[in-house]
Formats: structure tokens, C-alpha cells, sequence
């Protein structure tokens, strides 16, 4: 039988579809702004209007789930399938591969931004560090889920020790996978979330699965673990954290790849 290949082009189109077909086929295309306008050439003022409603979605769940609330978590005989991987599953990347060539002995998690403690920490600094172990379900924006076991670094305890400045509103995840490519060079995956994500107890700098080190398909040597959001928002091959006021200034002014291109900021489930 033939293999076929799919190229990470015909992923991120294919995406980009879903994207507009839910929206169109839900309520979560109060979300969708950008891929409305750029599907159906909506008005400025139903824009206006949708956006809007996207920020009074996102006030209503932080009301009715409340700051802490945990998402559910399950026992390790709920973990029936391996975690499966979805996006860049191979970064194609020479500064990638020259980290993974080395088991990531010289990859570094730069902290920087409005912190009065600027850091460079290494994968093993960040395992020496008190650590969460958290079996929960990841549910992906394509519609499908799986259960899985992460370890990881309580992302508080990294802001505690840079030392988050009062004026930080978000914290921006920077990554070393290309998403897209474009006439001005390539674009790296990124994306954020507000303070009050950052510093929930679930919110985890994952660096195993499932009892051993995180695969590379997985986003090996560092990825984003936020459990009360959607996939989208976890994002893998992490190299940086920034803390910021903002991000209007930063690809599409909307918090991350998939948002620029008409995903829900919040992405809250």
C-alpha cells in the first residue's frame, strides 16, 4: 500500500478550515473574528460585536468557574492510549536539532520581560525544582481527547523566583518550532495566557509523560501545561517566557498564532 505524507502546509490549512467550520456550526463562533472576516467578509460592526462577545465569554467563565477551580483529574487506569500528537511533531529547525543532537544539554528556558530576576535555567535546574504530577484530559480544538500523566514544573514557582513586575498582565511562551513560513522568514509558534492562569496550581512546565521524559513529538524538552484551556494554548518546544503589559504589538495583535488566524484568546473549557 502507498504511504502519503501530509505536509505541515496542508495541516495548517486544513486548521484553518475547521476553524471556520466550527464557528460557523456553533456557538464558538463568537471566537472567530478573524476567520469570519476573512471567510465571509463580515462588517466592522458584527467584528466589533463578535469580539465582544468573546471578552464576555471569557468574564463569564472566570465568574462561574472562579480563579482556582481544577479541571478534572483522573487515575492512571483512565490512560488507555499513548498521548497523541497533533501540530509540529518534528521541529525543522536547526537550532532544534542541534539541541536535540545533545539531549538538550545546552537548551536553556530564558525568563525575561518585566521581572527583576531575569533567568536562564537548564532542564535539570528545572527538575531539581519542586515538581506536580497531574493526570488530566487534553482536549484538542479538532474535536478529539486524550488522558494522559504530566510532570512538570509548577509554572508559579518560576514567576516566584524572577520575580514578576506589578506592571506584568500576561506571560508570553515563545517556541522553537516553525508554524508557518512566509515572504518575510519564518514564523515561530507563540502564544498567552493572563497571571491568573499562569499561577493556577495546574498550570505546569511539562518535561515528562506518562512516567518518562517528554517525546519529541510531544514538544520535547519543554512544554506548556494550562488544563483548564483548550490544545492550542499548551504550547510545545518551549525556550522562552516573557512577561509582558500586553501583546497588541506582537503578530496579529490577538496573543498567539492560532488567535492571529481566528481562535478564541481565552480558549476556556
Amino acid at each position: 500500500m502507498a504511504k502519503f505524507e501530509i505536509s505541515p502546509n496542508f495541516q495548517i490549512s486544513r486548521r484553518k478550515f475547521l476553524t471556520a467550520a466550527s464557528l460557523g456550526a456553533s456557538g464558538i463562533m463568537l471566537s472567530g473574528c478573524d476567520a469570519f472576516d476573512s471567510q465571509l467578509s463580515i462588517g466592522s460592526g458584527l467584528r466589533s460585536f463578535l469580539e465582544n462577545a468573546n471578552g464576555l465569554t471569557y468574564r463569564a467563565q472566570r465568574l462561574l468557574a472562579g480563579r482556582d477551580a481544577l479541571a478534572p483529574e483522573f487515575t492512571e487506569a483512565d490512560i488507555r492510549q499513548p498521548q497523541r500528537p497533533n501540530g509540529v511533531t518534528a521541529p525543522d529547525d536547526d537550532t532544534y536539532k542541534g539541541l536535540l543532537a545533545n539531549n538538550f544539554a545546552d537548551w536553556r528556558l530564558e525568563v525575561s520581560g518585566l521581572v527583576e530576576k531575569p533567568l536562564s535555567l537548564s532542564r535539570e535546574q528545572l527538575q531539581n525544582m519542586p515538581s506536580r504530577t497531574q493526570i488530566t484530559r487534553h482536549d484538542c480544538v479538532e474535536g478529539w481527547s486524550c488522558i494522559a500523566k504530566w510532570t512538570g514544573t509548577p509554572l508559579s514557582q518560576v514567576l516566584d523566583q524572577a520575580v514578576v513586575k506589578p506592571q506584568a498582565r500576561y506571560v508570553m511562551f515563545h517556541c522553537l518550532d516553525t508554524i508557518d513560513r512566509s515572504l518575510s522568514g519564518d514564523i515561530k509558534y507563540y502564544g498567552t495566557i493572563d497571571l491568573i492562569d499562569a499561577r493556577h496550581p495546574q498550570t505546569i512546565l511539562a518535561y515528562g509523560l506518562n512516567g518518562k521524559p517528554l517525546p519529541v513529538e510531544n514538544g520535547a524538552p519543554l512544554r506548556v501545561r494550562v488544563e483548564r484551556q483548550l490544545g492550542y494554548k499548551m504550547p510545545k518546544y518551549l525556550y522562552k517566557i516573557e512577561l509582558v503589559d500586553g501583546f497588541a504589538n506582537v503578530g496579529g495583535g490577538r496573543g498567539g498564532y492560532w488567535e492571529d488566524n481566528g481562535y478564541d484568546w481565552y480558549g476556556g473549557i
